[in-house]
Formats: structure tokens, C-alpha cells, sequence
């Protein structure tokens, strides 16, 4: 076994001779270096690893070899499993360590067995699509060890089946659940009990966080050193855990719930089918009247509308009534039981929402097609996420391609609570200044009323040049709606829009045509990995500063403001310059990629602090004329295809 950093990352070292095309990277073994001391010496460090940097490789060698007890968090469920099933067992056969790893998700992730054999039993569906689906799951789970939908044969199952199949804290039954010595769940979390390095995802981390906040317990064993990857997420994720949410599709699944364990073990009580009934249309009522789909806004703006205070005194009645007559019955069954206990928890979370007045806090709403959510947001989690460092001494790694904004990482450290970490800023290992090129049309302002028109004739221009083969990246929904009724007009290459089929679909699209051109909002701005050619342009319409009318940066900025702080040097530059970082990541994901990156908001060259955008970015060549980016495509050899098409 080999503890020397130097030695594993060396040129003849073990992961060169276990990884083809392996080559030693100054960067990684830096970044390795620093990790292994702070595991060491238990103590904190952030690390921003530029893309190619290897990070990956430079946190599991020293957490594998430091004999400590690891949990490494990362920001998805995709990236969970690939780090777990590719990366982790890479490293493992190089180092020949007999370290027991395991993996641990949400509850929400595996098929509960007690649920799946009642929707069987029920036999009611929505759609024939369900019931298809629940026979693949049944043959599946014949053969499945670990139960995880991740591995199911149905990739794309349907939500509302999926609340079917899988438990939640709320409707568990545990000990009492007829199935609980197969439990996949409980299973999954024997083996995170007893492995080395146990692989989580932040959603998990930060819900069992929450729950050590609370007093409630926790889901995670304790751990001697701590890795957060994409550490960049965390601010927001665990302003989810740590606030309140109610949203109708809980209210919805208690009601089908509690209403299969009335028609089960309480049909003579017709007073709770009536409640639960008229519970579900409270349910329809406050929706309607919330308007329509992808609204945000705060509560109290809401909450002042005839229609929206009606449904809500509706909602609230017909909850307590709900909840009294399930605690009445309780005694019948655990599954009414476990609802009444739900009913309950739901009753607590919408009395806080509807009246708690707390100034360190923010009460907002956000519609879906057909659902609703309530939340109540604390302004800042800094407190909770330093006493969760305080709870054991441990090493703790942050780590992220994105995390300094002009070389600084105090935004970062604030927001979580750091208190003076040691840090480690690592510069991208790609050739930006050769392979890739900043274009910055000359354009009016995006307050102008001709600024869109003329981003996308621009857009067009360097589409034609680059051959397709590019991501167009917007900030909001109604400026990707508009670009792509323009494109589709004029576009010759494959057009492809988000919402028009599922993420991994449109890149498994993208990567196969190999000229297509994909427009997209908010999920693939980060954490998308296309190498190659068939991606050699990113296109962005504005600096993504967050929208105005968002009730959680509202209320930020009243908070800094009344504290006499500079709520947009402290807060919306730093979030803007981190978003537009994850953007631009896109580009280069490889050694030999090469690449134009179209930026169509000239504040970046014009305002004042644009140099913290350009000082934030990798350093590449600026222009701002179409000729030097048809002549970088022509160096590379882009094919110039019309871009019109005929007629």
C-alpha cells in the first residue's frame, strides 16, 4: 500500500497503471496533498479544481488511504452513481484497498415492498402506462438485491406511480410494516453503517442535518471526515431542509392514502370519506385560484386575494377535520395510524406557514401545471450549517469547479458558516488561451427594447460558423419559448428545446447528431458533460443575475439592506458570477475540445463590475468581431453549412 500523495499520483505510479492514457497532473496532486492533510489533521478546507483538474480522483485516493471513516456528499443522484459505480471501484482495484464502500439515497429512491404489493392489489390506475409500468417493477423486483429505482427497467417512471411504490418519512410504517425484515431501505442503511466510505447525495445530507437540528434523530452514522463536492449547491439545498414546505401533492397522497385505509379498515365511518373528499377539493380550489403555472411570489401578496383566503380557510377546515376524525381511528390499523400521524405533521407545517411572522425567514409560493407548493425559507443557514461542523471534530473538504468569485472565496465561506477555512484555488489544466475564444457582439443593452432580436441574429451568424454544435443558454423560460420559435424557422441543423423530451434523452440526441444546436434554461447550465465536437459553442443571453420578482432574493436584499450591507456586491454579483462560471463550464470538458463562447450581454465589457466577471472566467482570447470567430471555426475545421433553410 502506498500513502505518499506524490507516489499514487505519479507517472509510474498505481492509477497510471491501472487507468489507460493516464498522465500526471500537477493540480491533482496538489489538490490530493491538501485533502490528505486536512483528513489528517481534521480540519477544514475549500477547494475550487478548475474542469480537468481531476478532483474526482484527488478526494477518494487520500479519503480511501487516511483508515477514517468518510462520507462523501455530491450534488445529484446521477453523479452519486458515478461516482459510486465507475470512479470508486477505479480507485479501489488501483490501490488493491479491501475498504467496504456503500451507497445511500433518499427513502424516496427505493421501492417500498409493503406499498408496491398494495398498488398491486389495488389494481387502479391512471393510466395504461402505469399499469405497464407496475408489471415491468413486478418482475424486476423478483430480482433486484437492492431495490434501487436507479437500476429498475422502467427509466422514466411516472411520478404519480413512483408515490405509490416508494414510502416517505411520513407514511412508513417501520417496525410495524409487514415487510420491514426485507426492507430495501433498511438494508441500505445497515451496510452505510458499516462501510469505510459511504457515497450520499446533498438533498440526504442536508435532511439529515435537518433532522440533528431538530432534535428528531438522524439518518447518517457519524463520520470522521466529511467531502462535499459540487459544494457550490449547498446554500440552497439546505435552505430547503431547513425552512418548512407543505405542497399539494402531499396533501393529494394523504388523501389517496388515508382513503384506501378507510375503504380497508374504517367503512363505517362515511364522516371521514366526506372530509378527506371535500379536502381534496380545498386542494383544486387553492390551486385554481393561485393562477396559473410557474408563478413565484410571496405569500402576502397572495394570501390578500379573495378567491386565494376562501380556499385557504377551506383547506385548513377540512385538514383539521380530516386529521381528527384519522386520530379517532387510529387504533384500527397502523395505516391509519400513519396517517393520522401525517394529517398531524401537515396540520403543524401549514400553521407555521400561514402564521408565523419571523423576520429571519421569507414566506413564498411557487405553481406547477397542477400543484402547488408553500415554503418558508430562512434568509440565511449559516448558523445551523456551523453547528452541524461543531457537532465532532472532524476533516472537512468543500470542493467545487465554482466556489471563488474573482479569486476570493469569502461569499462562499460566509454563506456556510466557515469560520477562516484554509483554501485552495486551482486553475482549469485545459488550454483556454489556444482552444477557445470570448465573443462579445456588439449589442444594446438587455434593457433595450431591440436587445433580443438582435442577440439572436447574432446568435444565428456564429451558428453558421460553428456548424451547429452548440448549447444556447438562457436565464429565463420566455426568452428560451422565444428563441426557439425563432430557430425553428430558420435553423438547418437539429433544433432541440428543453421540455420537449427528458434531459438525459436530449443529450443522448445531442451527442448522436453531432450538429444539432440544444436551447436550454436552468439544469444544463451545470453539471452536463459533453466531450468533443459535437459541442464546440456556448451561447448565453445574459448574465444570469436573479430575477427581481424572486420573493427569496427580495427579501435577501431587504435583509442586507436594513443591515447596511451592499446587498448587490455581497450577494447578486457573487450568485450571477458563480451561475455564468457553470455555464461557461460547459465548453471545454476535454483536453483537445475547443470552442467559442458568445456572451450577448455587453455589461460584462461596459459596467463597472463586469471585470469581476472576466477576472472569474478562464483566461481566453476577447473579441468582439464575427470575423475572428468564423476564422477560430475555420482553423478547426467546422463544417460551414448553410444556416436558412430554404423557402
Amino acid at each position: 500500500m502506498m500513502h505518499s500523495m506524490a507516489d499514487v499520483f505519479a507517472a509510474d505510479g498505481p492509477l497510471a497503471r491501472a487507468i489507460g492514457g493516464y498522465r500526471p497532473r500537477p493540480e491533482q496532486l496538489e489538490m490530493a496533498q491538501a485533502v490528505d492533510e486536512a483528513l489528517n489533521e481534521r480540519k477544514v478546507l475549500v477547494v475550487e479544481a478548475g474542469t480537468g483538474t481531476g478532483k474526482t480522483l484527488a478526494y477518494l485516493v487520500p479519503a480511501l488511504l487516511s483508515g477514517a471513516k468518510v462520507i462523501v456528499s455530491t450534488g445529484t443522484k446521477t453523479l452519486q452513481d458515478q461516482l459510486f459505480r465507475k470512479d470508486l471501484p477505479l480507485v479501489r482495484r488501483a490501490l488493491e484497498l479491501p475498504v467496504r464502500v456503500a451507497l445511500l439515497k433518499g427513502r424516496a429512491n427505493y421501492l417500498c415492498l409493503h406499498r408496491f404489493e398494495d398498488a398491486l392489489a389495488d389494481g387502479r390506475f391512471d393510466t395504461r402506462e402505469q399499469a405497464a409500468q407496475l408489471q415491468e417493477l413486478a418482475r424486476w423486483r423478483r430480482l433486484t438485491r437492492s431495490g434501487d429505482l436507479a437500476e429498475a427497467p422502467v427509466p422514466l417512471l411516472d411520478e404519480q406511480l413512483q408515490a405509490r411504490v416508494t414510502s416517505t418519512a411520513d407514511n412508513c410504517l417501520g417496525g410495524e410494516c409487514p415487510s420491514f425484515g426485507e426492507c430495501f431501505l433498511m438494508e441500505a442503511r445497515r451496510r452505510a453503517q458499516e462501510a469505510d466510505l459511504l457515497v450520499v447525495n446533498h438533498h440526504l445530507l442536508m435532511a439529515d442535518w435537518a433532522l440533528k437540528e431538530d432534535g428528531f434523530g438522524e439518518v447518517l452514522p457519524a463520520a470522521d471526515a466529511m467531502i462535499l463536492d459540487e459544494a457550490h449547491q449547498l446554500p440552497e439545498v439546505a435552505a430547503q431542509f431547513f425552512g418548512t414546505s407543505v405542497s399539494s401533492r402531499q396533501l393529494q397522497e394523504l388523501v389517496r392514502d388515508a382513503r384506501r385505509e378507510y375503504e380497508r379498515d374504517a367503512g363505517d365511518v362515511p364522516a371521514l370519506a366526506t372530509a378527506l373528499e371535500r379536502l381534496e377539493r380545498a386542494l383544486i380550489e387553492l390551486r385554481l385560484a393561485l393562477g396559473s403555472s410557474g408563478r413565484r411570489g410571496a405569500w402576502a401578496q397572495a394570501a390578500d386575494e379573495p378567491a386565494v383566503r376562501s380556499a385557504v380557510v377551506a383547506l385548513q377546515r377540512w385538514l383539521d377535520e380530516s386529521a381528527a376524525l384519522l386520530a379517532a381511528q387510529a387504533e384500527r390499523g397502523p395505516g391509519l395510524a400513519a396517517c393520522a400521524k401525517r394529517a398531524a405533521a401537515l396540520q403543524d407545517s401549514l400553521r407555521q406557514l400561514l402564521d408565523r411572522d419571523d423576520e429571519q425567514a421569507v414566506r413564498w409560493f411557487e405553481t406547477f401545471a397542477q400543484s402547488f407548493v408553500l415554503r418558508l425559507t430562512p434568509l440565511d443557514v449559516a448558523a445551523p450549517l456551523r453547528r452541524q461542523l461543531g457537532r465532532r471534530r472532524a476533516g472537512w473538504v468543500f470542493t467545487s469547479a465554482t466556489l471563488a468569485v474573482d479569486g476570493d472565496f469569502g461569499h462562499f465561506a460566509e454563506r456556510l458558516g466557515l469560520d477562516q477555512p484554509k483554501t485552495l484555488c486551482l486553475q482549469s489544466s485545459f488550454d483556454y488561451a489556444n482552444n477557445a475564444l470570448l465573443y462579445v457582439p456588439a449589442l444594446p443593452p438587455p434593457t433595450a427594447p431591440n436587445y433580443f432580436l438582435g442577440f439572436l441574429r447574432a446568435a444565428e451568424a456564429v451558428l453558421q460558423a460553428s456548424g451547429g454544435r452548440a448549447f444556447m443558454l438562457f436565464t429565463s423560460h420566455r426568452a428560451l419559448r422565444e428563441a426557439a420559435e425563432y430557430m425553428r424557422e430558420r435553423l438547418a441543423y437539429p433544433l432541440l428545446v428543453q421540455g420537449e423530451a427528458a434531459q438525459a434523452e436530449l443529450l443522448e440526441r445531442f451527442r448522436a447528431e453531432g450538429n444539432a444546436v440544444l436551447l436550454a434554461t436552468g439544469s444544463f447550465w451545470e453539471g452536463v458533460d459533453v466531450q468533443g465536437e459535437a459541442l464546440s459553442c456556448v451561447i448565453i443571453d445574459r448574465l444570469p443575475f436573479g430575477s427581481p420578482g424572486d420573493p427569496v432574493l427580495q427579501a435577501k436584499i431587504m435583509a442586507l439592506t436594513a443591515a447596511q450591507r451592499n446587498a448587490f456586491m455581497e450577494y447578486q454579483l457573487p450568485l450571477a458570477v458563480i451561475g455564468l462560471r457553470q455555464g461557461v463550464g460547459r465548453l471545454i470538458r476535454g483536453s483537445d475540445d475547443r470552442g467559442v463562447l458568445m456572451i450577448g450581454d455587453t455589461r460584462i465589457l461596459t459596467r463597472f463590475y463586469g471585470r469581476v466577471f472576466r477576472n472569474s472566467l478562464p483566461a481566453m482570447p476577447l473579441t468582439r468581431d464575427l470575423g475572428a470567430v468564423q476564422a477560430f471555426f475555420a482553423r478547426s475545421g467546422a463544417a460551414e453549412r448553410p444556416l436558412t433553410t430554404e423557402g
